[in-house]
């Protein structure tokens, strides 16, 4: 297999995590008390989709390296499917999803940020497109998880036992 530059390792790394976003969006959408949230969850995933794809897309530009990159979104999303799975188990509801999803949403925007920065230091002008277009929309993403979670928080009551 190639060797991924730093720049490619964290584009598979941010492809993984789009791959994970799916999977995190549609099992809190299961979650009890989630029903008012539906429609910021599927705005979410068809957006964690189209970032796979664009992606993906620009990975299978990258000469002799899209199979070692794909390989790393792989890896990133099985990583981010064991944390979902460790968070979020049967007894979990809307906030605890919701919680998880910030978590996650803080990380993707980090990652995001740094691979856009490498980006800029290579003169990667695919890259940095990819990330200008990407960057805006993890940041929605966490501002919208954050204040639904913060939402959720206070209609719980901090007194009742769990």
């Amino acid at each position: 297999m190639a060797e991924l530059t730093n720049l490619e390792d964290k584009l598979g790394e941010v492809i993984g995590l789009a791959m994970a976003a799916q999977a995190a969006t549609e099992k809190v959408t299961k979650l009890e008390e989630a029903e008012g949230q539906k429609d910021i969850l599927k705005r979410m995933n068809a957006e964690a989709a189209e970032t796979e794809k664009r992606g993906t897309a620009l990975a299978d530009s990258i000469e002799g390296k899209k199979t070692a990159i794909l390989e790393k979104a792989r890896e990133t999303k099985s990583k981010g499917s064991d944390m979902l799975k460790t968070y979020i188990d049967e007894e979990s509801d809307a906030l605890d999803g919701f919680e998880f999803l910030t978590m996650a949403e803080a990380g993707e925007v980090g990652h995001w940020k740094i691979l856009q920065k490498m980006a800029q230091k290579a003169g990667n002008s695919d890259v940095i497109d990819l990330t200008e277009w990407a960057v805006p929309i993890q940041e929605r993403h966490f501002a919208e998880v954050t204040a639904t979670s913060l939402k959720l928080a206070a209609e719980e009551d901090p007194n009742e036992t769990s």
